[in-house]
């Protein structure tokens, strides 16, 4: 387990722009019908549940690995995001599915995170979605740089030290997950719920 902090920081803080209610187009990675993942979260909750109201645990189907902005409901037009998905559809068939190792965690300011390896299919798959995005609007949100590919397994639900989760993510050796990725999703994502919960947009088919 690395530790990134001393300190947690609570993850439902608002950021610019959002509030109850609003909602936003982004691309994701999912992981529905992915047992292997599914199984190293909910061994994650099981370790993390004497920790109570600290964290927020992440269920199943709301696992995701964090891609590409695109913007607010209400400030993107739909004829452009269904523009975008065509473009994705023409630049990710040429890029084959392909596996990934979710885990080890490490413990940042604001969750309990897995890295992805190899990261760098993962960071081919979000910049072509980048390019896809290029080809319809006149700017892509979102930098290009800084992006480290991760899926979380719960979030800091409070302000506080780290070291009680970092003691018992100290005493875990779990199992590293394989997951195939094969389609990245374009959702419509909210955090009303203390939770980031979406509805499908569109699904786009690797290779």
């Amino acid at each position: 387990m690395t530790t990134q902090t001393e300190t947690m920081r609570n993850h439902w803080w608002w950021r610019p722009g959002w509030n109850v209610g609003r909602r936003f187009y982004t691309w994701h990675l999912t992981f529905d019908g992915q047992d292997d993942v599914h199984r190293l979260a909910a061994e994650y909750r099981s370790a993390l549940a004497p920790l109570g109201d600290a964290l927020t645990p992440i269920p199943d189907r709301w696992l995701h690995l964090t891609m590409q902005g695109i913007g607010f409901v209400g400030e993107t037009k739909e004829q452009d995001l269904n523009a975008i998905v065509d473009a994705a559809h023409a630049r990710l068939a040429a890029i084959p599915a392909f596996d990934v190792q979710i885990g080890p965690e490490v413990l940042d300011p604001e969750a309990v995170l897995l890295h992805v390896h190899p990261d760098g299919p993962v960071r081919t798959v979000r910049n072509t979605i980048r390019e896809a995005i290029g080809d319809v609007l006149d700017e892509v949100p979102e930098n290009a740089e800084g992006f480290t590919p991760h899926v979380s397994v719960a979030y800091s639900a409070a302000d506080g030290p780290a070291e009680p989760i970092a003691q018992v993510l100290a005493g875990l050796a779990l199992t590293p997950a394989r997951a195939r990725i094969s389609t990245a999703e374009l959702i419509v994502i909210h955090r009303d719920n203390k939770m980031y919960e979406w509805k499908p947009f569109a699904t786009v088919t690797l290779g």
